[in-house]
């Protein structure tokens, strides 16, 4: 007669099973009182079962969050997109707008364009929050301390707070240092604590705190976007209403907002979430209804001295010129508004709509162009590829490219390659005759 299965050969099968790694985990019962093999069976059962339940649970979870950010970045790719687009219809109507009041005189006409130029300006900002979502605005990255620049907005901060919030600094005294642009960490401090101001209406206390972390492996396995390391943490933390989980799904999203109609863009949060991630950092929130919210942001340790701030310099005068410039832009209305700005400055302005035009202007042309301004991203050929291509028959030419957002030919993750000079769109005469003669009068 065969002899009865004992608890081993159960357990044996069960792990052919596929669950192999389950069964390394389930500690098996030892006590005295569990002789007979049935309840010893149970009892690995049970444990197996919740094992399994666990992992089940744990799986899912991590198919959420993957499906959370995917949804993130298509939504920054339709967000970017959008904006680029719109950057060129803002440069026509802000430069247009620019060059009317420079002729009209005082009038009602003049107040008209000057509400243009205004909605326009308006609209500019609201496309910079979206390339500030996609990841694709250009960052000027230094080594920052981040307690100094917590310390220099907290003047600012106590005034925008009012007196019904009590603000309470909490920065670690042997903080390491970020690379960061630090107007950007600004705005992220700055949208924070107006969303934590905006969550307590009667009153309340808000915490900003800064501290040396190190994110561990199992962080990472519960956040896949974070490389285990150490990190500079900034903390705010408010005593409001707080959010229930539906909300903190999407709180990141750009024009999501649960304030009322009129009182916000919802595009508050969406640029912190794009700075910080641009930023190589990662921004997580915990909170629950009636026990207040805390965002905690993490940049990357970095291990250099902060940088000097150089001091502010006053705007210098935009000056004519007479120097030849070859014009490159696939969109036609920024390229008359650019050829239009120029040549009443002074400057002989050859045209080109696309890259072979421009190939073909500079070699009939017998003078020097004494520099390239290039959108980035044009049909079948880049503004870099252009200009390495007209390089070598004009090597003293110089060049200034312009672009409605980011473009891997010329920035790597929002930073500028060195010796690049970028105009970001939307461009207005002012701004597109001082970067010039910034260029020209480059040593």
């Amino acid at each position: 007669m065969p002899a009865a299965p004992t608890f081993q050969n159960i357990f044996d099968v069960m792990s052919a099973a596929s669950v192999g790694e389950t069964k390394a985990r389930v500690a098996l019962p030892d006590e005295p009182d569990l002789e007979d093999t049935p309840t010893r069976v149970a009892v690995a059962l049970n444990m197996l079962l919740d094992d399994l339940s666990f992992r089940v649970a744990e799986s899912e979870r991590a198919d959420e969050r993957l499906r959370q950010s995917q949804k993130m970045e298509a939504i920054g790719s339709l967000a970017g997109g959008v904006a680029h687009d719109f950057n060129n219809l803002l440069s026509v109507i802000l430069g247009y707008a620019e060059l009317a009041l420079g002729e009209l005189p005082d009038g009602p006409l003049r107040s008209d364009i000057q509400e243009i130029q205004r909605a326009g300006e308006r609209a500019r900002d609201l496309t910079r929050q979206l390339l500030a979502f996609s990841r694709r605005q250009i960052l000027e990255s230094r080594v920052l301390d981040l307690n100094s620049v917590v310390h220099g907005m907290e003047k600012m901060l106590r005034r925008l707070l009012g007196e019904s919030v009590i603000l309470s600094l909490l920065t670690f005294t042997r903080l390491a240092k970020i690379k960061a642009d630090p107007g950007q960490i600004e705005q992220v401090i700055m949208n924070l604590v107006v969303n934590a101001n905006d969550a307590m209406a009667t009153g309340g206390k808000l915490t900003i705190e800064t501290d040396n972390v190190h994110l561990d492996e199992a962080y990472a396995r519960n956040h896949p976007e974070v490389v285990p390391g150490d990190y500079v943490m900034l903390a705010v933390t408010d005593t409001g209403a707080g959010m229930d989980a539906s909300v903190r799904e999407r709180i990141f999203e750009p024009f999501f907002t649960t304030k009322e109609q009129g009182k916000g863009t919802g595009l508050g949060l969406a640029m912190v979430f794009g700075i910080v991630r641009q930023s190589g950092g990662h921004i997580w929130v915990y909170s629950e209804p009636g026990h207040g919210t805390t965002f905690k942001v993490y940049f990357p340790e970095h291990a250099q001295r902060a940088s000097v701030p150089a001091p502010a310099s006053a705007p210098a005068v935009v000056r004519r010129g007479s120097e030849t410039v070859l014009l490159v832009e696939d969109e036609e209305q920024v390229r008359t508004l650019a050829r239009t700005v120029l040549g009443r400055n002074g400057y002989n302005v050859l045209e080109a709509q696309n890259a072979g035009e421009a190939f073909l202007i500079s070699q009939q042309y017998p003078a020097k162009i004494h520099l390239l301004l290039t959108d980035v991203v044009m049909p079948h050929m880049t503004g870099k590829e252009l200009a390495e291509r007209l390089s070598p028959a004009r090597p003293q030419m110089k060049v200034l490219y312009m672009s409605g957002y980011t473009d891997n030919s010329v920035v790597h993750h929002g930073v500028l390659d060195a010796g690049i000079a970028f105009l970001q769109k939307p461009i207005t005469p002012e701004a597109l005759l001082r970067k010039l003669r910034e260029v020209l009068d480059a040593s």
